[in-house]
Formats: C-alpha cells, sequence, structure tokens
C-alpha cells in the first residue's frame, strides 16, 4: 500500500477559512441597554497592522504560537507589541500617511488587566468596527459582528484572565452582498471607528427597556422592560414626574423575563419634547440586582393625511443632510464635531437633520435630544444591492434591527429610512418592502421612509415601494445632474400625492471660494442660483413637508475627480473643514426663515 503523504497547509490552501470565524455572530437580540452603566475605557494607543492577505485568521495568529510541540522556536510572521500604535476610537486612513487608501482586514491589537469585583457577567461594547469584526480574546476567537455603523456586546465572561491579550480584526473591504455594496459615494474608512468600553453586570441583569408617550394623548407612558435571568418584577421611577411604578415579569419564549406597562402622568403635567423645547427626564429601572439610568424626551410624531404632526401640531422639516465625516477624522467623529454640526444646522434655522446613509454615532442622537433638533436615521440600502440574495437582506435587517434597539428612546429620531436611491424593480420592491414592514412591526411609534428617485418616463413622484412608507423622500437633481430645470414644476403638477414628500436631496456642487455666472457649473454662484430657483418652486407645493438639501459640508468620496471636486462631494453648503459657508447656505437660512414651521392648512 503506498504511504498517503499529508503535506497540506491549512492557512495556504484552505479558502473558506472565514467559516471558522462566524459563530458566536452578534446580533441584535444579543444587544444590552447600557445607558447610565458604568463602563471601562479601552480607548486609546492600540497595536495595529495592515494585513492584506488576512493572515491573523488564515494562519492563526491569535493563538501566539511561538514554540513546537517539542518546544523549539517557530517563525512567526507577527509582532504583536512591536507593531505601530494607532489610535481608537478612529479610522486607519487618516493615522498615517501609508493607510490613506487600504482596504482590506486591518489587525488591532492590545492588553489590559482584570480583576473581578463580585460581577457575574462582563461584556465588551463595540460602538462600531467597520465592517466585519472578529473579536478574540487571550487566544480564543469570541465572536463576530458584521455592519459598520451599529454597536455589538460581547460576551467575555468565560475568557477573562489578570491579564488579557485583545485582538480585534476589522475588515472594511467592499463586497457585493453587503450593505453597503461594492459602489458608493462616500470614502470607505476602515478600523475601530468608535468606542470599546468593558462592561460589569450581575447574574441577572436588565438587557432592554422601552418608553414612550402613547399617541393621541399628553399624559399616558408606554413600555417595556426585559431582564436577562430571573426576576418577578422591576421598578420604573420618573422622580420629576411622581412616578416610582412595578412593572410585573413574566418569562417568555425566549426564557428571558418580560413586563409591558402603561402609566399616566396626572400627578405632575408633562413637559412634551420638541426642538423649541428639549425636555428631557430622568428615568431609572431597577431590580433587585441591577440598575440602568437614562434622559428621555416624551413626544408623539405621526402622519395625516399630508400632514407630519409633532405633539398633535402640524410641522415643516426645514432640515439638511449631513455625512459622518470630519476632515481630520474621517468617519471617525469626535463629539464636539458633532455637536458643531448640529449647531452649524441650528444657525441656518434647521429643526431637521438627515443623518445619511447610515446609522451615525449614538452620541448624535443623545446630543439632538438635548439640543433640539429632530433626526432622520438611515441604513445603508444604496445603490448596487444585492436584492435577490437572502443574507444581505438579513444583514440589512439586522443593522435596522440594531439601530431601532440603540435609538428607540431618542426623542430626535423621528423617522427609519430603509433605504437610498434604489431602482423600482420587483426584487428591490420585494427587499425594502419587507424591511419597512420590519420597521413599522419593532417601533410603531416613528415613521418609515426612503430616499427614492423621481418618475423619469412619467415625471412624477411614483416608486411602488410609497404604499410601504409613511413620508415619501425624494431626491431630485433638476438643475445638475438633469440641467433642465423647467422639468422640476412639471414634476410637481403631475403629482398628487396622498402622503407628505420630504425633498431628500437636491442641489449642485460648488469649490468653496470659486465664483462665476449663474452658467457656470462648479461655481458658489451656479449653486445659489440653483437653491433660489428650488426654494422658490418649493414654497408653492402643498404636499411638500421638509426639505434636506444635499448636504451640509463636502467629503470625501474617490468618484469625484472634476476639477471642481478634487477627490469630494463638493455639493455641500459648507466646505469640509466647516470654515467656510458657500453662498447657498444663506439662501436656505433664508427660506427656512420665511417658511418657519408651521406649514399652511393643505388643500387636499
Amino acid at each position: 500500500m503506498d504511504t498517503i503523504i499529508t503535506n497540506f497547509t491549512e492557512d495556504i490552501h484552505n479558502d473558506n477559512y472565514a467559516q471558522d470565524y462566524m459563530q458566536p455572530e452578534y446580533t441584535a437580540p444579543t444587544m444590552i441597554y447600557d445607558c447610565g452603566r458604568p463602563k471601562e475605557s479601552l480607548d486609546g494607543d492600540w497595536h495595529f497592522s495592515t494585513d492584506q492577505y488576512d493572515y491573523c485568521l488564515r494562519g492563526k495568529w491569535y493563538e501566539e504560537k511561538y514554540y513546537d510541540d517539542a518546544g523549539l522556536s517557530l517563525p512567526v510572521d507577527f509582532d504583536f507589541d512591536g507593531w505601530d500604535t494607532i489610535k481608537v476610537p478612529g479610522v486607519w486612513n487618516t493615522q498615517k500617511p501609508e493607510y490613506f487608501n487600504y482596504e482590506g482586514p486591518g489587525v488591532y491589537t492590545r492588553t489590559f488587566v482584570y480583576q473581578n469585583h463580585g460581577e457575574k457577567k462582563v461584556f465588551l461594547k463595540f460602538g462600531a468596527v467597520y465592517y466585519h469584526a472578529r473579536v478574540f480574546l487571550n487566544k480564543k476567537f469570541v465572536g463576530y459582528h458584521r455592519g459598520g455603523s451599529t454597536p455589538f456586546y460581547v460576551d467575555v465572561t468565560d475568557y477573562l484572565q489578570s491579564t488579557n491579550r485583545l485582538i480585534v480584526v476589522a475588515d472594511n473591504t467592499r463586497r457585493h452582498n453587503q450593505l453597503p455594496s461594492v459602489n458608493t459615494d462616500w470614502f470607505n474608512y476602515g478600523g475601530i471607528t468608535r468606542s470599546v468600553e468593558l462592561i460589569r453586570l450581575p447574574g441577572t441583569y436588565i438587557q432592554d427597556f422601552e418608553i414612550h408617550l402613547q399617541r393621541g394623548t399628553s399624559n399616558t407612558l408606554q413600555g417595556s422592560v426585559t431582564v436577562c435571568g430571573e426576576a418577578p418584577y422591576a421598578r420604573l421611577s420618573i422622580p420629576e414626574l411622581k412616578l416610582n411604578e412595578s412593572v410585573p415579569l413574566q418569562q417568555d419564549k425566549d426564557g428571558l423575563f418580560h413586563g409591558q406597562f402603561t402609566l399616566k402622568t396626572d400627578a405632575v403635567p408633562l413637559s412634551l419634547w420638541s426642538p423649541e423645547n428639549p425636555k428631557l427626564y430622568t428615568v431609572s429601572v431597577q431590580t433587585a440586582d441591577d440598575s440602568i439610568q437614562d434622559e428621555i424626551g416624551f413626544r408623539t410624531i405621526e402622519v395625516k393625511g399630508r400632514n407630519i404632526l409633532l405633539n398633535g401640531k402640524p410641522v415643516y422639516l426645514n432640515g439638511v443632510s449631513c455625512h459622518e465625516e470630519s476632515a481630520v477624522n474621517g468617519k471617525a467623529v469626535r463629539t464636539e464635531e458633532a455637536v458643531q454640526n448640529i449647531m452649524l444646522a441650528k444657525e441656518m434655522n434647521c429643526n431637521f437633520m438627515r443623518l445619511a446613509h447610515y446609522p451615525h454615532n449614538e452620541a448624535v442622537a443623545k446630543l439632538a435630544d438635548r439640543i433640539g433638533i429632530l433626526l432622520w436615521e438611515e441604513i445603508p440600502v444604496y445603490w448596487l444591492i444585492a436584492f435577490d440574495n437572502p443574507a444581505t437582506y438579513a444583514d440589512a435587517q439586522n443593522q435596522l434591527a440594531e439601530l431601532i434597539r440603540r435609538d428607540k428612546n431618542r426623542a430626535s429620531v423621528i423617522i427609519w429610512s430603509v433605504g437610498n436611491e434604489n431602482p423600482d424593480t420587483d426584487s428591490r420592491l420585494a427587499f425594502m418592502g419587507k424591511l419597512a414592514e420590519y420597521a413599522h412591526a419593532a417601533d410603531p411609534t416613528r415613521m418609515v421612509s426612503a430616499a427614492c428617485l423621481v418618475d423619469n418616463v412619467h415625471l412624477k413622484i411614483a416608486d411602488r415601494l410609497e404604499r410601504y412608507l409613511d413620508i415619501i423622500g425624494l431626491n431630485e437633481y433638476y438643475g445638475w445632474y438633469n440641467p433642465d430645470f423647467e422639468q422640476l414644476p412639471v414634476l410637481m403638477r403631475n403629482s398628487n400625492p396622498t402622503k407628505p414628500v420630504i425633498i431628500t436631496e437636491f442641489g449642485a456642487d460648488a469649490y468653496p471660494g470659486r465664483y462665476g455666472t449663474i452658467d457656470e457649473k462648479g461655481t458658489e454662484t451656479y449653486q445659489e442660483y440653483v437653491y433660489k430657483r428650488q426654494t422658490e418652486l418649493f414654497s408653492q407645493i402643498p404636499f411638500i413637508k421638509g426639505t434636506t438639501p444635499w448636504i451640509l459640508f463636502d467629503f470625501r468620496t474617490p468618484r469625484r475627480m472634476s476639477s471642481w471636486q478634487k477627490g469630494r462631494n463638493t455639493k455641500g453648503l459648507l466646505s469640509a473643514d466647516k470654515t467656510h459657508k458657500k453662498l447657498a447656505y444663506y439662501v436656505m437660512q433664508s427660506f427656512y426663515k420665511k417658511r418657519g414651521t408651521v406649514p399652511p392648512a393643505d388643500p387636499e
């Protein structure tokens, strides 16, 4: 019998190596309500290396195998503590010139000390890792997450030691079956873009909590509490409203203890949250072993006919679109930069911002709650999507579920958007319609929308997805991509939607400080001209109940290489560094001041 020679080298020849790092996958049901909890930051300097051929996974670097079974030393291809360091949170693209255009896997590592102080459970929270994240602790694979803009929580209880090696493989490779896909109009940043924190919990802990003002009322709060572990009740407290109520809990089919509540606030009149009155209440939930605390505002939002009602009263959404980008920090926008963005919008007389085209940092919604501005939040169902792929849909629904679960108690968030600029095909209709139905079921207290395209064949607002939406978002670029501006008033005359419309995008490129005639594209002069013509028409259309011009400030994108773009989308109302306001900024500022936030009666 011939001897079989087994010289297969797995890290070279195994093309399915990534399948070993898919479970456990952390998704929306594994999220933890962490507001008001003590957290220990693992931010700061992490060792980092690009890993273009993915050898931390292929070659199992995380095992740190320095010797063979006979005790002889082995050559290794890594040097965790000898690598350069970069900042977390951050994107690798902005931290060293050689990483600027890098796409692919990148390996982060650091060590930390841990001592048990009586906690039964320990989780690592990752605010966001772009896009695939694989986490290793002390030579063990502990979890996987996909989706670059939402948080996940990794249970590391059974893996902790006194001194710990933490490794994260972040992979921002663009793939056709992901969201977003291979073709976008923004820069594909990579890295651990938001904070990493350690959370210590008791054995029985509050996993989720939701509270809102019941529609049609000004004094009835509804919500739910979910506890992991056995708990007969939870106590809900809102001291300023003189509420201190017991919420009975019962075990559900998933083994969690869950309870719903309805409470009247008759003892103290409820001050309703709005951009003009961003009132927040301290809300606490306690069980025998655990407690959480949050600052929450109460308001209602709904659509009736072609009106958007905030606290029962019609409102215009005077807004602006905004990417999560910084000229200095890329996608890892700092809190002070997020505050600056909101204040620039408010200075423009906005009461509304569209956070495009993916979930922004959770800090933004908390800031919006405190400062007072309404928000549209979106998932990246954008352009070239594999609508027929069930795995792509599962990714989209999970990103939506994680976003809803993260921000459902933020009064500022009024609209969930299921996507942007997708063609009206059967597969897209099934995909996005199902997402809209999921959003309605997961959160019936808010409105669902999507940014749709113009029906250029019939020149009207007509998209089959509209029947799933509460509000119709419309992207139109008359005067720019469609240079015949006279088609826009025809479009409006041909349209008679039964739902409110937000013009979610319009505008034109303008290089900051470049001027010319109203016929010269790429100048602030031409951009101003387009904005004046657009806004003059908007004021005449009764079904338009909001506008979010594209976009607050210029941002990076590899597909924009004209003389007035130079690697940026320059449709911003401000320059990329936000130091220069373009002429169109003042057009919108004046338009919003004149229009106000209260629409006239709709003669539908």
